[in-house]
């Protein structure tokens, strides 16, 4: 049976490699077993045959930095102009300025084939399978018609830009071939026993859809298949390379009864989801590598002003020639994040960053220069704002590396489960916390957890304004009727602010001995954990005391946590039908192994070049688990109609949020490097369309980006066709047995014809 996410077959070649202008395919043609088996074995040196051009074909197996070029660094002064992007790579290459600023527009050199056809014949591997005889057949796309055979295919595909000139490639193929040699390992094969998602039991693990239709209808009592042949157009839209369709629908803000609970600024879906592809900003680059790309980033990749004009003194952001620099600093924090968050734990010791409190919510971020410093005391924010005036501040966040996603606090509840985040953080975040019975202080009490801090760092704890004055007077009735300890009050005098830091209880002794039932306990029936869509109430759920119940524990301290399965797992089945337990350690094991074998080494991925991932469907985290000891961080999404295990991946100190894939994320366009989506296609077709899905990741994957999927062979042939007409690289495509795997490098390609977005034009 094949596994859900089982790696592919290794194989290890020793073969010499040419570019040039032109498409070439090469198919594997592999006689296997019924299961997958690990193989290993060498390409013999004699197996390649010249073809009409007297050029050798070959697989490259350099990574993206080693196949970076000064013509490339050329093409980055040209802003990313499309037509250098496949360049032939020379001697003189060795010695060019290493890309530590993320010049030039890089191209990933591995997996590149000489145009012509080639017959290779490798020897015998012998495996715990038996033995192998494997065909190696490179095909030119002119004699793709061919018939092939119907046993497991690998096809390693080079889309190289038309536009390259082919004398360049001609002139350095023979420097080429002397120097350029590589070992290419594929995807190691992986046998796991975890199940395939197709046969996933939901069993006692509810989806955050049930949940949230089940609370939103509680309340409202007590009160196909895409075309893949689709023709591309450019989005037209007010925002233009900014476009976020369901934060910009303008058809829908427009008609608002009212905004004075930020409505405008919160999710408003077009009816059909766009298909059309988001522009480029002129003379957007390569992102700069992290962590350089914390202090500084490329101006013209977000091409806006108006916070160096307006938060420039406080160290927000400055304009300084073709970049944006960042300081480092804060409303609350001129002088520098790092002093401001020793200035917090030395407030209140028993925070311990990175130990006791790992996962924390920044309200109102800024340009989330606190987060973004908090990775060097081991702790991943989520970090939000909505994109309002403070122009394209998310925006900026993620283009330097820093976790971060356009979100308000306004009428719904935030898309994360109850008693999650160890700690709260508001430095000036501009919420009126006080209004309204208190009602979003609660939602914030809703998602930390029993014990964790709020970190309140705002005018009225330090200034005596008859307005600060007032609203301290607020807050402090409130948080005392909320149970919360007001633990300290703290003045920073490097940066004259003061920070007040509450603590929620641990227990419902407090909720019981309230002469007032004010704020109110929410109903029993009131779930804390369905987020999607769900109107906020002003009220609080009761802390869970049971020994068995998630929130009644403080988790192990990190790293430990990362590893350990929660405690309450106990008596539930897990996702893949195993106690639940031993199906999240196994989930772990097999994750670990698909990354050291073949993500990591077998797909000539540069992960130095790799910061921000997205995994599309996740379960337990452990695609993420797996990750931990790189400088990445992953944005781990649970779809709303998958079994709801987000808790499971903040419990073990990773993060991630609920998400409808038939609907825009809440990001900007071009933030993500790495997107994973394993047997999220197939299963999203039976909603919406899937070209409306290639079309999100088109917006929300940087140009140069990489796309991983696991999925039905029949939902890979799709995605690869789709990728093919976005002009996208095929890296690696592989089917067996009705499963596949797929990796494809988005291009800077866009079409020219535009399309108008009737909703997102003001």
């Amino acid at each position: 049976m094949f596994m859900s996410s089982s790696v592919v077959p290794v194989q290890n070649s020793e073969l010499s490699s040419q570019e040039t202008g032109n498409e070439v395919k090469q198919t594997l043609q592999v006689s296997v077993s019924k299961q997958f088996d690990d193989t290993s074995g060498d390409i013999s040196e004699d197996a390649t045959r010249e073809d009409g051009t007297g050029m050798a074909s070959e697989v490259s197996g350099n990574t993206d930095e080693e196949s970076r070029n000064s013509a490339e660094e050329n093409r980055e002064e040209k802003h990313g102009n499309e037509s250098s992007d496949e360049v032939t790579e020379t001697e003189n290459e060795q010695k060019r300025v290493d890309g530590d600023d993320g010049n030039g527009d890089g191209k990933d050199g591995e997996m590149n084939s000489r145009e012509g056809e080639a017959n290779l014949e490798t020897g015998q591997a012998e495996n715990e399978a038996g033995e192998m005889n494997n065909n190696v057949q490179a095909e030119s796309e002119e004699s793709s018609g061919e018939n092939r055979s119907k046993s497991a295919e690998e096809k390693i595909e080079q889309n190289q830009d038309e536009n390259s000139e082919q004398s360049a490639v001609e002139n350095n193929a023979e420097i080429e071939e002397k120097n350029q040699t590589s070992n290419e390992d594929l995807p190691a094969a992986a046998q796991s026993e975890i199940l395939t998602e197709s046969t996933t039991q939901i069993g006692a693990w509810s989806t955050q859809a049930e949940e949230s239709q089940n609370e939103k209808k509680s309340q409202q009592s007590s009160t196909s298949s895409g075309n893949n042949g689709h023709q591309w157009k450019v989005c037209k839209s007010t925002a233009g390379p900014d476009y976020i369709p369901c934060l910009d629908n303008w058809q829908v803000i427009k008609k608002l009864p009212s905004t004075k609970h930020y409505e405008h600024r919160e999710r408003h879906c077009p009816d059909e989801a766009p298909t059309c592809l988001v522009p480029l900003p002129e003379g957007y680059k390569r992102s700069i590598k992290w962590p350089k790309s914390r202090d500084k980033i490329w101006y013209y990749n977000v091409p806006h002003t108006k916070l160096a004009d307006v938060k420039g003194h406080q160290n927000w952001v400055k304009v300084t020639g073709e970049y944006l620099t960042f300081p480092g600093g804060g409303t609350q924090f001129k002088n520098g994040a790092l002093h401001y968050i020793d200035f917090i734990q030395e407030s209140v010791p028993e925070i311990a960053w990175g130990k006791r409190s790992r996962v924390i919510l920044d309200v109102g971020c800024g340009v989330a220069s606190f987060g973004g410093y908090l990775f060097e005391r081991d702790v991943l924010a989520m970090s939000f704002a909505p994109k309002d005036e403070h122009e394209a501040q998310v925006q900026f966040a993620l283009e330097r590396g820093i976790p971060a996603i356009s979100n308000v606090m306004g009428t719904k509840r935030l898309p994360f489960p109850s008693s999650v985040f160890d700690l709260v953080h508001c430095a000036r975040c501009r919420v009126p916390w006080h209004v309204e019975g208190g009602k979003l202080l609660l939602e914030l009490n809703r998602v930390l957890r029993p014990g964790g801090y709020f970190v309140w760092s705002a005018t009225p704890v330090y200034q005596k304004l008859p307005e600060d004055v007032g609203i301290w007077q607020e807050m402090s009735r409130l948080t005392k009727s909320m149970c919360w300890e007001l633990v300290t009050v703290k003045k920073d005098r490097l940066n004259a602010v003061g920070a007040a830091i509450y603590r929620k209880p641990t227990s419902n002794e407090c909720y019981d001995k309230r002469s007032k039932n004010v704020p109110p306990l929410c109903e029993e029936s009131d779930d804390p954990n369905a987020a999607w869509n769900v109107p906020l109430e002003a009220c609080m759920h009761r802390v869970p005391e049971d020994s068995t119940e998630r929130g009644s524990h403080w988790p192990a301290q990190w790293p430990e946590r990362v590893e350990q399965p929660p405690y309450w797992l106990n008596s539930q089945i897990g996702v893949y039908g195993k106690a639940a337990q031993e199906d999240f350690t196994a989930d772990y094991n097999h994750w670990k192994t698909v990354v050291s074998q073949s993500y990591l080494n077998g797909m000539g991925i540069d992960w130095s070049s790799v910061r921000n991932v997205m995994d599309m469907k996740a379960v337990y985290g452990g695609f993420a688990a797996a990750l931990k000891d790189l400088k990445v961080w992953v944005m781990n999404v649970v779809p709303i109609d998958s079994p709801d295990t987000l808790p499971v991946i903040y419990e073990r100190g990773l993060f991630g949020i609920h998400h409808d894939w038939c609907e825009s994320f809440n990001t900007y366009p071009r933030t993500y490097d790495v997107l994973h989506a394993d047997h999220l296609f197939s299963n999203i077709q039976k909603r919406c369309k899937l070209v409306t899905v290639i079309a999100e990741v088109d917006r929300i994957l940087r140009p140069e980006g990489k796309l991983i999927v696991r999925d039905t062979a029949e939902t890979i042939s799709e995605v690869e066709s789709m990728a093919k007409s976005l002009q996208w690289e095929i890296r690696m495509t592989y089917s067996k047995d009705g499963e596949g795997f797929l990796c494809v490098r988005k291009k800077f390609w866009r079409p020219t014809e535009e399309e108008a977005i009737k909703s997102a034009i003001v």
